[in-house]
């Protein structure tokens, strides 16, 4: 059988499809509806229902429970190793760095006594600067074991440690020729007193408030509110009690048992939280206001002591060689005033900030040896002027004849000034600890807590779940 074939239509280029035929495709793939729009559908039916509605709720209930948990611990976590730093690492390295400066300023001292003694220095003279130098040294070696990533404390310990071997070199130079008697020896003392006070008390300086700015930010993060936590805790509660009112006015049912238990146990979380921070941040307040504050003063008022003694007995040792700004005063003479001051002015402040009879007691006699300091100062500077150097001497150091020599009431002062350092770092660390035990079991019991609330507010829709099967 033949076969024909039709001519394609005019204008076009293919064969023309049979009337009835198939439907050409649609230009692109079905449209697919994605997860999440499932989800959202799934869900919005779901609210159609009692049933659905309360597997909502107790799923947004139980998910707000566990976000105060979650918040809750990790903001606690924080504040607790904030706190366990102030007393385990910050302070502890604060309080070694006001130590180095202490020990450098005593070394110093210390040397310009024994200069100033001379072939009869006594041993336990020498004792002290060598403790000074080998409690500085191993101060040092533990700060910079101890200060981690603190760049500003690495650069300050690296030039201490390498400028203290150069100033007891320049010590033993001094001792050395003052024993032969030359006057050469004094030079000595007033370069390494000169090197002391221009470069390794600065860096002693910095290095201490380095690690007191530490200290102070730890300090702020320990004490820190957790908003977070307090908020996340207000919305669940808020959203329990919400539910529970939603729950009293579809069923005339005073409790329900589980959303009751789940409500108290997060009320129980959120009090215990704000409780137990308040009284650890005050307890902090406390420390760092009646103890750290307290011995930053004392501190200081205790290195302002040890400098205006080195300056006592190097007015003695450079005899009017050294001048002050104006020309005309002694510099060393200078320096003993303005350290007095500073001094004066530091136990004003130690005695207004002592809180107890234990922390007043030791500034007091600190205060009363400060005075007698001063009138035997003023004595023996007088007979300094007169030309009188041999009576001047055993004024400032003392002798068999002079018991009550200014180098007496210094020592009285410094040691004062120990026992009440001594107290306020016990009152410090006292302080510090409570605050540290106000938080204890915070985090482990919140997480339990949370954890039975979280349950306890499932059980309490299933419950309801269970009236509708």
């Amino acid at each position: 059988m033949a076969i024909t074939s039709r001519a394609p239509a005019p204008g076009g280029g293919g064969a023309v499809p049979p009337a009835g035929g198939p439907a050409s495709p649609p230009d692109g793939p079905p449209g697919r509806s994605t997860a999440w729009a499932e989800g959202v559908e799934r869900l919005r039916e779901a609210a159609t229902t009692e049933p659905g509605r309360l597997r909502i709720i107790g799923a947004a209930l139980a998910a707000l429970i566990v976000l105060f948990g979650t918040v809750s611990v990790w903001e606690i976590s924080g504040r607790t190793t904030a706190a366990d730093d102030v007393v385990g690492r910050s302070q502890p390295l604060s309080a070694d760095a006001a130590s180095i400066y202490r020990s450098l300023a005593d070394a110093d001292t210390t040397s310009s006594s024994g200069f100033l003694l001379g072939a009869q220095e006594p041993r336990e003279v020498r004792q002290r600067y060598e403790k000074d130098i080998a409690n500085a040294s191993k101060l040092l070696v533990s700060a910079a074991a101890n200060t981690g990533g603190n760049e500003d404390s690495r650069e300050q310990i690296a030039l201490l440690s390498e400028q203290l071997p150069r100033y007891t070199g320049l010590i033993e130079q001094a001792r050395a020729t003052n024993r032969q008697g030359l006057p050469l020896g004094g030079a000595y003392l007033r370069y390494a007193n000169e090197q002391m006070t221009t470069q390794l008390l600065p860096a002693a300086q910095r290095l201490y408030e380095a690690e007191t700015g530490r200290l102070y930010k730890d300090y702020d993060d320990a004490r820190s509110w957790p908003l977070a936590s307090l908020g996340a805790g207000l919305l669940a509660v808020a959203g329990l009690v919400w539910a529970q009112r939603r729950n009293y006015r579809h069923t005339n049912r005073v409790f329900n048992h589980g959303l009751l238990a789940a409500t108290a146990a997060s009320v129980v979380v959120l009090l215990w939280l704000a409780v137990g921070h308040t009284v650890a941040r005050s307890s902090l307040s406390e420390a760092r206001a009646d103890g750290q504050e307290s011995m930053k003063v004392l501190n200081d008022a205790r290195i302002a002591s040890l400098q205006a003694r080195a300056g006592e007995n190097l007015t003695l040792i450079a005899r009017g060689a050294v001048l002050a700004e104006d020309k005309k005063s002694d510099k060393y003479d200078v320096d003993f005033t303005n350290n007095m001051q500073q001094l004066d002015s530091g136990l004003a402040i130690a005695l207004r900030l002592a809180d107890d009879e234990a922390g007043r007691g030791p500034v007091s006699r600190a205060v009363d040896g400060v005075v007698q300091w001063k009138q035997r100062h003023t004595a023996a500077r007088e007979a300094d002027l007169k030309g009188d150097y041999e009576a001047a001497l055993p004024q400032v150091v003392g002798d068999a004849k002079h018991k009550e020599s200014s180098g007496a009431a210094f020592d009285t002062v410094d040691a004062s000034l120990e026992q009440a350092v001594a107290h306020e770092q016990q009152e410090f660390t006292r302080a510090a600890r409570d605050g540290i035990g106000a938080t204890g079991g915070l985090v482990t019991g919140s997480a339990i807590l949370v954890v039975i609330g979280a349950g306890a507010a499932l059980l309490g829709i299933g419950r309801r779940l269970s009236e509708y099967r």
